[in-house]
């Protein structure tokens, strides 16, 4: 029990930590959160769930569930509903689907995931929420990051909070600095049920390989994911290649 009581010290300390540092919250706010069914999305919703009644500002949480009828991907309802309810939030189910052929540029994968986005914006604007909670931990974050300037050739990754001035939407992700290797001890001490049946595209992304590079670069420095979040605020920009503008 007290290494489960460390274990929750140490994510709430985290979590509370990039909500002040990041702005994330402010007085009033009525957050949508993006409830999958992941052992992420369940810890969030208990940290939020659990901050919206000690902590000020004051805001409200509601959590959403979203089914992509034409993927073969299953979550018990059920249990998130009740998972839910326990905590004191209100649970909202919805459906959608989506034509992979419309766009055979993209993959399947990105189609899915950006159609349940609009699918949460829906839901967010029909209950009032000026805010939609994701659940990307600090790992998840690195990993876009490694992604990025590795095949877009960008330093850029999933900001822990972005304004989307065209929807009139805030997009929070309240576990940027949360350890996955946490999440994932949370999940087993809590017993947070697993999806009956996972996404059949998980695998086709380079997400797995960068978890490989993030953990290989940690073996190398310890302190390797706090030197890389770090860097993103911390651009030299006198020490980087500037291509010269001929008229």
């Amino acid at each position: 029990m007290e290494k489960e009581d460390k274990l929750i010290r140490t994510i709430s300390r985290r979590f509370n930590k990039g909500v002040v540092e990041y702005g994330l919250i402010d007085e009033g706010d009525k957050i949508l959160v993006g409830l999958s069914g992941g052992k992420d999305s369940l810890a969030l919703l208990e940290l939020l769930a659990k901050r919206s009644r000690i902590y000020k500002p004051r805001f409200s949480v509601v959590a959403a569930h979203v089914v992509m009828t034409n993927i073969a991907y299953e979550s018990d309802t059920d249990y998130l509903c009740a998972f839910s309810e326990t905590l004191g939030v209100p649970f909202v189910r919805y459906e959608t689907s989506f034509d992979p052929s419309t766009d055979t540029r993209k993959s399947p994968c990105f189609l899915c995931s950006w159609n349940r986005r609009k699918a949460l914006f829906t839901v967010a604007k029909e209950h009032g929420c000026n805010k939609i909670a994701l659940g990307h931990h600090q790992d998840d974050i690195l990993e876009t990051l490694l992604m990025n300037m590795t095949f877009q050739g960008a330093i850029s990754t999933m900001p822990p909070r972005l304004v989307m001035r065209k929807f009139d939407m805030t997009i929070i992700r309240p576990l940027c600095l949360v350890h996955e290797a946490e999440l994932t001890e949370l999940a087993r001490a809590r017993g947070y049920r697993k999806q009956v049946k996972n996404c059949p595209y998980e695998h086709d992304s380079h997400r797995a390989d960068m978890k490989v590079v993030l953990k290989t670069l940690e073996q190398m420095n310890p302190e390797a994911r706090y030197s890389l979040w770090s860097s993103m605020a911390n651009i030299q920009e006198d020490l980087l290649p500037v291509r010269m503008t001929h008229n």
